[in-house]
């Protein structure tokens, strides 16, 4: 008999020097596996859910490292670190950090323009369409730091509703990482920014929704999960497949089951 089957065991069983059933084994690992599952699967509440767009609903990358690259490569700066230092974040703040004497409206104009016209690649992740067709329209927002056009086409090019609550870098003063666009966007739904879940993939997002006083589940689309980590994610995924969502019987309470 194999070492493994040892440990299924009864103690009758080993002292009778029986064999355990394959029916037995099965039911023990069974009970086993759900033990376990039982360990790693978290339950969260809340009443509101909020979500970025690119690299949460919507992959962008390609788009977003053609456009950012080629706008860092006529300015001198190094490719892959503008991308890194541009995601998640509104356009104008990483001009202004990387330019300061630049003329940064005009800037942005130019890189508004350039992902307008570039939505090649731009597909929904894995499991967005089904999580967003199970929601009641009114009890989710998007919370992004694109512009409210690029925001929709993004939408649009992917297949997914243009939803009824959405906030946008028009829409704010301060954008991520400060607390105002996730603010704003539990606002529209009428809850506090403390009973939404926020779902990010950016460090800034993560730090914004912490400091409204969200819920972050962090996806690693973009950034490696000790960065998320850092940031104060309260759980990182690899996207919503790891993720569940049921209504609690109309209360308006919604409920997460995290499998992390």
């Amino acid at each position: 008999m194999p070492d493994g089957q040892a440990a299924w065991l009864s103690t009758s069983d080993q002292a009778q020097g029986k064999q355990p059933s394959s029916a037995r084994l099965d039911r023990r690992a069974a009970y086993v596996f759900l033990f376990l599952l039982c360990l790693i699967m978290v339950e969260v509440a809340c009443r509101g859910l909020l979500f970025d767009l690119d690299g949460v609903l919507v992959d962008s990358t390609p788009a977003v490292t053609r456009v950012w690259s080629r706008w860092a490569l006529e300015h001198g700066f190094d490719p892959e670190e503008t991308v890194r230092l541009a995601h998640g974040r509104p356009s104008e703040s990483t001009i202004r950090d990387l330019l300061p004497s630049a003329d940064a409206e005009k800037e942005n104009q130019i890189i508004l323009r350039d992902e307008l016209e570039d939505t090649q690649g731009v597909v929904p992740l894995p499991g967005t369409r089904e999580i967003l067709g199970s929601l009641p329209e009114n009890k989710w927002a998007l919370v992004t730091s694109c512009a409210r056009p690029l925001a929709e086409l993004r939408l649009k090019t992917a297949g997914l509703p243009i939803p009824r609550h959405m906030i946008t870098c028009d829409d704010v003063t301060r954008g991520k990482p400060d607390p105002e666009p996730y603010a704003k966007g539990a606002a529209l739904l009428g809850v506090p920014a403390q009973d939404c879940a926020v779902f990010e993939d950016a460090p800034a997002g993560i730090r914004a929704g912490k400091a409204a006083g969200a819920i972050v589940v962090a996806f690693t689309t973009t950034a490696a999960e000790p960065e998320l980590d850092e940031a104060g994610a309260d759980f990182v995924l690899s996207g919503f497949p790891d993720l569940s969502v049921f209504s609690d019987n109309g209360s308006g309470v919604f409920r997460l089951h995290v499998t992390a």
